[in-house]
This record gives structure tokens, sequence and C-alpha cells, in this order.
């Protein structure tokens, strides 16, 4: 079983990587990571990441640091459950470099709609949690949404009407909540 990881470990593990890696590269972190760097938690049991280009040497450098820091680090990102969002380069948030390697935020308006797609309470306390932080806006949430809807159908465990509901309802949510303020 592999321990906690905080945000030291996690500094380390970006320290480490940018050490190892043997060319230039970029390292997109999701989930769990990025609440970690941001700090609306204070660790988490593995850090999933895109690489994207993919820094070569990469996958020796997480093989070695996976038993250096007893850490599990998942090739996962919302490209996987959902469409590809246009513009989700653009949109990602720098953290910062070690060697040739450049550590971003995956697009929190996609890391947003794979959390509400997948509907878990956590989730959606992680969506809420963004969203108070100013990392993504209502508006663009559903401008995303509407661009890979007609793509949904090459997602068979997605229902594109439930997606639907849940980012509106959350939106209302929001929005209420805005107004209450």
């Amino acid at each position: 079983m592999r321990a906690n990881i905080d945000i030291q470990k996690l500094e380390r593990l970006m320290q480490v990587l940018g050490r190892e890696a043997q060319g230039s590269g970029c390292i997109y972190f999701t989930g769990e990571a990025s609440a970690l760097l941001i700090g609306w938690r204070n660790s988490t049991v593995d850090v999933d990441i895109r690489l994207d280009p993919e820094p070569p040497g990469i996958f020796q450098a997480i093989a070695k640091l996976k038993q250096q820091l007893n850490i599990n680090i998942e090739l996962a990102s919302p490209q996987d459950f959902l469409p590809t969002l246009p513009g989700w380069r653009d949109r990602s948030v720098f953290i910062g470099q070690q060697g040739e390697i450049s550590f971003y935020h995956y697009d929190f308006t996609a890391q947003a709609l794979s959390k509400l797609s997948r509907g878990y309470n956590r989730d959606i306390d992680d969506v809420q949690a963004m969203y108070k932080q100013k990392l993504f806006f209502l508006e663009k949430l559903r401008d995303c949404f509407e661009a890979i809807e007609p793509e949904l159908i090459r997602f068979p465990s997605l229902n594109p009407d439930v997606l639907r509901n849940r980012i509106e309802q959350f939106i209302e949510r929001c929005a209420s909540t805005s107004e209450e303020n």
C-alpha cells in the first residue's frame, strides 16, 4: 500500500521528474494533485497526470520515483472520460518549471466537467471548491459542454442528458448562492 502524498512529496516529485527527464515536455496535474497544490486538500493517495508532449525518459523516471517516494502515479485526465475540450491547453494554469519539464494544472473547466460527469459527492465538492477559487467560470463550463456534446456519443458510459442536468443544477446552485451573498 502506498503512503498518502502531501504537498512536500508532490513538490519533490516535480523536482526529481524535472531532473530525471531526458528532454523537454509538459506534465499536467489533474484531480487531487491540483487540489493539493492549490490548498483545498491536505493529502492525496495518487497523482493523476497527462503528458503532452511526453518528455523523453519520463516513464523510466516515473517507475523509479514510484518506488523511491512510495507514491502512486496514474496517467489520467479529463480526456480519458470526456471528449477533449477545445482550448484546454490555453486554459491550463502554469505551475512552474523543473529542468526542461513544464508543470501545469490541467484545464479546470475540463476538470469540473469530468467531475460533474462522475457525480460523486466528493467530486461535486471539488467542483464547488474550484468555483469558489475562481478557477473556472460558469458560462465557460456551459459553453465547453455544448462544444463537446455532439462527441459524447463516443463515450457510451455517459448519458448526455444526465450530464447536462448536473451542469445546469450546479450552475443554478452557484447563481442562487451568489445572489444570497
